[in-house]
């Protein structure tokens, strides 16, 4: 009688084990993607303006943020059930294979190299590398007039070391800590252009501070295909994001996303690029 007793209680505490394993079931991270009021782990950028910004009340915004939006609904989650995840861009890589987001989408050029690490739906915006001005600076009509001008080069930033390299090579390199302390260089006239990405150039000079007072030069310097990180191997979600994608196209929300958080800084954006179409 006392074997079964012990028996029985184990069988209770048993079950009582497995309801509480279910019911906390429910409030996982979803990781085949399937939505059902699950959460979803997306990468982005913290601070990138126009791009991805989480903003100082807490919220996130930016082009890039709109296209995760955009592809999570997709995927059958709300926007409530996003979890956002700052993305540097060394620890991309990572964190997909770690697991840590389900896709980033984070100015992420899909290179050779890092082909070999992940996979990327898209792309889904084609940037180039260019530079900016004071509006009122007329003096800069290619990127060989950037020799002798100050150029601003971002700490860990390679842009300003390549036009240096390739196109301008008495350009007069300034260290900054970040894109924000450039573009108060470029008003103070303390420098004279800031390169790299037009995108995120655009992104800077669109704030509200800044609107008006800079433009884009447009020299095209190199091609950079945006793309979605996911897992290597993971094929069923890059066919449904490419979907996505081509869906936010057509709908017209791709152009209201680049209007929203581009306009204001005059961005001649690239029209969307097809799937699979990578720019070299």
């Amino acid at each position: 009688m006392k074997v079964r007793k012990v028996t029985a209680a184990a069988s209770v505490l048993l079950a009582l084990s497995l309801t509480a394993t279910a019911c906390g079931g429910d409030d996982d991270k979803d990781e085949k993607g399937s939505g059902g009021g699950k959460k979803i782990t997306i990468g982005i950028k913290f601070d990138q303006p126009g791009l991805g910004q989480k903003t100082p009340d807490g919220d996130y915004a930016g082009f890039d943020v709109d296209v995760a939006t955009y592809v999570a609904k997709e995927l059958g989650y709300k926007e409530g059930d996003i979890e956002w995840k700052e993305a540097k861009s060394a620890d991309r890589e990572n964190m997909l294979s770690r697991g840590d987001v389900k896709f980033i989408a984070a100015t992420y050029s899909i290179t050779d190299e890092r082909k070999e690490k992940v996979d990327f739906a898209g792309p889904y915006l084609l940037a180039h590398q260019d530079i900016l001005v004071r509006s009122d600076d007329k003096s800069i009509k290619s990127p060989k007039d950037l020799n002798n001008k100050k150029l601003c080069s971002v700490a860990g930033s390679t842009s300003a070391q390549n036009v240096k390299k390739e196109l301008a090579p008495k350009a007069d390199l300034q260290t900054y800590g970040g894109y924000s302390e450039c573009l108060t260089g470029l008003q103070n006239k303390v420098i004279d252009a800031l390169t790299t990405d037009d995108s995120i150039l655009a992104g800077y000079a669109a704030q509200k501070e800044f609107e008006g007072k800079f433009k884009l030069a447009g020299f095209k310097m190199t091609n950079e295909n945006y793309g979605i990180g996911i897992k290597k191997g993971d094929a069923d979600l890059k066919k449904k994001i490419d979907a996505a994608l081509t869906k936010m196209v057509k709908d017209g929300a791709w152009d209201k996303a680049v209007k929203a958080h581009f306009g204001p800084a005059n961005y001649k954006n690239e029209p969307a690029p097809k799937i699979g179409d990578i720019v070299k």
